[in-house]
């Protein structure tokens, strides 16, 4: 297979898939090594394709992702693990974890989790890696981008939050 062939299987089967592809899995299909996928995407990506890179794998978002909003949250590295299955327990999912960095600025870190496996597998890798949240860089004050299936299941992953004592207001 030649690299403009496989390039334009990569991104088939990421506008087909609902979950994120490690570029692990493309190397092994693809009988390459992982930094070629890696330069596959970073091409992909210069030519214009909306690719996401997640801790899970790569991911093209979909439009109409359902109801999007933003919470503000502000917690310990402790309350990482209570904070995203209060919103993934809501039926919605963390798109993404925004800091402000006073330096950098806006720091945006993608997440695309569904559920308490995500969660709990997001939450081992951290671990694993010995990697600190983003939001231990601003003292704990962070963003989610949240799809919700309607305003309803947002206002519920509110009032959890506000439970749990880490929705910023």
């Amino acid at each position: 297979m030649q690299a403009e062939e496989r390039r334009q299987a990569i991104l088939e089967h990421l506008r087909q898939s609902s979950r994120p592809v490690s570029a692990g899995y493309f190397a092994e299909r693809f009988s390459v090594s992982r930094q070629v996928v890696v330069g596959d995407v970073a091409l992909l990506r210069a030519a214009g394709e909306d690719i996401s890179a997640t801790p899970r794998g790569y991911v093209i978002l979909k439009s109409g992702r359902g109801f999007i909003r933003q919470v503000a949250c502000c917690h310990d590295g402790r309350g990482m693990a209570a904070e995203l299955n209060a919103v993934v327990d809501q039926g919605c999912s963390v798109l993404d974890v925004i800091v402000d960095h006073p330096v950098y600025g806006q720091l945006t870190g993608p997440l695309q989790l569904s559920s308490r496996y995500d969660v709990s597998q997001f939450l081992s890798r951290c671990m694993e890696a010995g990697a600190r949240p983003l939001s231990d860089l601003t003292e704990g004050i962070h963003l989610h981008t949240l799809s919700c299936p309607d305003a309803d299941a947002f206002h519920r992953v509110r009032e959890d939050l506000r439970g749990l004592g880490v929705l910023l207001e």
